[in-house]
């Protein structure tokens, strides 16, 4: 028992002062986390891609949630119950469309998801490829910088028209964005036409890369799948294309980050042909950290990639 009423009176008043700093320390950082997010709306991104665009746009002025990480397959990703919880509670969501995540579009549409919905991809008039005999969009439209820029400007409008007080960001965000990429457009057609012509011949895994060589002056001459990573080739499909590698004699085929690389290097080997020694990009941005981890890095770093392993004089982009 404490016989020292002093002492008492001193722990007491000690502790009640200690217990008033600690209430008050608890209602500023309450109040600070109200004022930086209350106000903001809430957007989810489906694939890394619009994300990092929407970012960019977006800049401070919202709350963005992207969904698949870096190097994730869009094709066959399946949605998680996080996402779910962020699909619900959003006021905006912007996934590619054509069908690339059909996994979360297929989330995206169930019952309790009430936030507007856009398909970022869908701006851009696809190109088509076949599928069991019919005509089906390619949803790869972001290999095209000049496509990049619609869907900048489809995001843009987007988030204007959610939050309007927001605008002059939105736009300025946009137009220094727009800038960048029609400088990057610039470029890739000026690096690729360093390729001698019979070499500008592009073969990889899956097909993700036709807007890309359209707008580029490349030829897709074989891929080892499809439009959608499901596909399993068969051992007749990897002899056929390194027979046809052998026949139009590509000085080198190009694996992808987001697949597994094992059964293109079969066909090179079987080709007797060079592996490009960095993968491409396809279906997602790069690791943070990566020569890929935004838009334009990523197809920076996919025509250094491709220029260096055709036989081209690579020249860096200049931001």
């Amino acid at each position: 028992m404490n016989r020292n009423p002093s002492l008492r009176i001193y722990l007491q008043l000690a502790a009640a002062v200690f217990l008033g700093f600690w209430l008050s320390g608890c209602e500023v950082n309450s109040t600070n986390q109200n004022s930086d997010n209350d106000d903001r709306p809430n957007v989810v991104a489906t694939s890394t891609i619009i994300q990092d665009l929407t970012e960019q746009v977006g800049g401070d002025e919202i709350e963005l949630t992207g969904i698949l990480q870096p190097g994730a397959d869009p094709h066959v990703y399946e949605p998680v119950p996080a996402d779910s919880q962020a699909l619900e509670a959003a006021d905006l969501i912007l996934y590619n469309g054509y069908n690339l995540e059909p996994g979360l579009i297929k989330q995206m549409n169930a019952a309790g998801v009430n936030a507007n919905k856009f398909a970022v991809g869908e701006v851009v008039t696809p190109l088509d490829f076949d599928y069991q005999g019919t005509k089906q969009p390619d949803p790869h439209v972001w290999g095209d910088a000049e496509n990049g820029i619609k869907m900048v400007n489809s995001i843009r409008d987007q988030l204007i028209a959610l939050s309007p007080e927001d605008e002059e960001e939105f736009n300025q965000n946009a137009a220094r964005l727009t800038e960048e990429l029609q400088q990057l457009d610039s470029w890739i057609s000026q690096q690729i036409q360093t390729i001698p012509i019979q070499q500008r011949q592009l073969v990889t895994t899956h097909d993700a890369f036709q807007y890309y060589a359209s707008a580029y002056g490349l030829q897709v001459t074989g891929t080892l799948i499809g439009m959608s990573t499901e596909e399993q080739p068969s051992a007749r499909t990897i002899k056929s294309l390194a027979d046809g590698i052998k026949a139009t004699k590509v000085p080198a085929i190009f694996a992808e980050t987001t697949i597994n690389p094992d059964l293109i290097k079969t066909v090179a080997q079987e080709a007797g042909v060079k592996l490009a020694p960095e993968e491409l990009y396809s279906d997602s941005i790069g690791a943070a950290g990566s020569d890929g981890d935004t838009y334009v890095k990523m197809l920076a770093a996919n025509t250094r990639t491709i220029v260096e392993a055709l036989g081209g004089d690579f020249t860096a982009f200049e931001r």
